[in-house]
């Protein structure tokens, strides 16, 4: 049986436990793409040398030249620089553009019929760069971050409650960085909404935790960003369009006209398919809600704006 190909662009610690985590669930073929002679390459071959102890047959393969990626039913984009302490995802703005543009423009080349998922930084304003770069159709980009900041509140939500994990379902809109939009109303457990079970002023401050999940573990790390909760995140895109699961993730996707708001790529709630964006759902958002939303969206837009300057 053909199975399924993905190819990951980035060697570092988000794509290279992106492969691994794919080919371990035996998801897909994953092919690990870098720039850097080896990297790759001898990280593939580490991974292939577990999958015997595994009992994994898929394989994962590295490679310096996108020939390689030909024939991908889904790219993941996470090529570009981290963060650093002190650092915000706006600073790297002008560098990881001029990444995404080139990576982008190369895996449309050899791969023209795949599904892009980006997740590098600022990560709404590069899926905007890579929508506009690839030419492809808007269903078929989209970013990573909701599924990663709505996993950050549940994670959050289950300590402050000492819940389990299985029960609790959090919904984080918007871009992602410190507008992002967080609802407290949409996040439940056991769907039993938060703002049942806890003060208001907890909850404040977990949606504030939330807001600066990425930078607490940047702190903390010194030399490097989150790795393992974003590869999960993005596994957990990938799997619902192999599979075609027509799940419902918080993704950031290109709007026209939802939510008040179009020509932007912003955190939504959104069907997944075989096709990518297959619906936005629209939530019935408070004024309040829908404001912090829109903030959002005209701070991913300035970016952008500063992103095409940048050339």
């Amino acid at each position: 049986m053909k199975r399924a190909k993905v190819a990951v662009i980035g060697a570092g610690n988000v794509g290279a436990t992106t492969a691994q985590r794919i080919a371990e669930r035996e998801l897909a073929d994953a092919v690990l793409v870098d720039i850097v002679e080896g990297l790759p390459q001898g990280k593939a071959l580490d991974m292939m040398e577990a999958m015997p102890l595994l009992r994994c047959d898929c394989t994962v393969t590295g490679s310096n030249e996108y020939d390689a990626i030909a024939g991908s039913e889904i790219v993941v984009v996470t090529a570009g620089l981290p963060r650093k302490p002190g650092m915000s995802r706006e600073d790297l703005l002008q560098k990881n553009s001029a990444i995404v543009r080139d990576v982008v423009g190369s895996v449309a080349k050899a791969a023209p019929n795949a599904v892009l998922i980006i997740v590098s930084n600022p990560l709404d304003v590069m899926t905007h760069v890579a929508y506009e770069t690839s030419g492809f159709d808007k269903k078929k980009v989209m970013g990573m971050a909701g599924v990663l900041d709505s996993t950050r509140f549940a994670c959050f939500i289950c300590e402050a409650l000492g819940v389990s994990t299985r029960d609790v379902s959090a919904m984080v809109l918007g871009g992602h960085g410190d507008q992002m939009v967080p609802l407290p109303r949409y996040s439940t457990v056991n769907g039993i909404p938060i703002t049942d079970l806890l003060p208001a002023e907890t909850i404040e401050a977990l949606i504030d935790r939330t807001r600066k999940g990425g930078a607490e573990i940047v702190g903390l790390l010194k030399t490097g960003s989150a790795f393992y909760a974003p590869s999960a995140s993005v596994v957990e895109m990938v799997e619902c369009i192999l599979h075609d699961n027509r799940r419902i993730l918080p993704v950031c996707a290109m709007l026209e006209g939802q939510y008040g708001l179009s020509d932007v790529f912003v955190g939504v709630p959104a069907k997944l398919s075989s096709q990518g964006v297959d619906e936005i759902i629209e939530l019935d958002l408070t004024d309040e809600e829908l404001a912090a939303l829109a903030d959002s969206a005209a701070r991913v837009k300035e970016n952008i704006a500063k992103a095409k300057a940048l050339g």
